[in-house]
């Protein structure tokens, strides 16, 4: 994995579609994972800054968020902070990173900014996800540029695998001109509602077309996991013993497995 030291895990977490679960995944998986041992940095390259506010940080209360890791080269160690989650760390994002979009159009060495910003600290953590935007401008190049692999999220729902296609296809631009080690590693299922024909249906067909990419752990759609970030916490802090925090735990041992 050339674009990462040591054995930390840089994970991207994209899906151009909106409302998949990439945040909550981000969240949750980030934080199951912590819940491990594992020393986990989470980084919000999504404007909305949903990443933080889920993790109990107001980005508005921080000298520094990505927008000025990105733009005005401040360290990211300065833009780092710890959560209320043991070993979990957020480096997180306000509405300014919109800005970012357009500003990096013309900025030096636009598509490697965020992997230059990591080498200060990737050493330091076991695994860093990326939040990416649901779009794939140059936010997203960014992330998929820094990170040794892609996680998918995939919406158990009617037109589940629509623009993934795309998103193959991006990846592969980037792996061939910007960061050859990159992969699509993993891909998950979030919002399974078992008394669903069609829900049945997508997870077939997702793991007809992805085959052992595909966790054998799918998360369900669930009414605990939705309230959590309202209350500015991951699923695994606010109700540990509720269904939603069951499987994002066993969907944490599933990708530390896979390492």
């Amino acid at each position: 994995m050339s674009s990462s030291g040591g054995n930390s895990r840089v994970v991207a977490i994209a899906n151009q579609k909106g409302g998949v679960g990439k945040t909550t995944t981000a969240v949750n998986l980030a934080a199951a994972l912590a819940d491990l041992g594992q020393r986990v940095l989470v980084i919000d390259l999504d404007p909305q800054g949903n990443a933080g506010t889920g993790m109990g940080i107001d980005a508005r209360s921080l000298d520094y968020t990505i927008y000025d890791v990105l733009m005005k080269d401040v360290s990211i160690e300065d833009a780092i902070e710890p959560t209320a989650v043991k070993n979990l760390f957020a480096c997180t994002s306000t509405i300014d990173l919109a800005g970012a979009e357009i500003e990096l159009v013309s900025a030096f060495s636009r598509e490697l900014r965020l992997r230059k910003a990591l080498e200060a600290v990737i050493d330091d953590y076991d695994f860093i996800f990326i939040d990416c935007p649901p779009s794939l401008g140059l936010l997203t190049i960014n992330a998929l540029s820094a990170a040794s692999e892609v996680l998918v999220p995939i919406q158990c729902e009617y037109y589940a695998l629509e623009g993934l296609s795309q998103l193959f296809r991006n990846v592969k631009l980037v792996q061939g001109s910007l960061n050859p080690s990159l992969d699509i590693s993993t891909v998950v299922l979030t919002m399974y509602d078992a008394r669903t024909k069609l829900a049945e249906q997508v997870v077939e067909d997702v793991r007809k077309f992805y085959g052992d990419k595909v966790c054998k752990n799918v998360i369900p759609r669930a009414v605990r996991i939705s309230e959590a970030p309202s209350f500015g916490q991951p699923i695994t802090a606010f109700d540990p013993s509720s269904r939603g925090a069951i499987a994002y735990r066993e969907l944490a041992k599933e990708v530390l497995g896979v390492a």
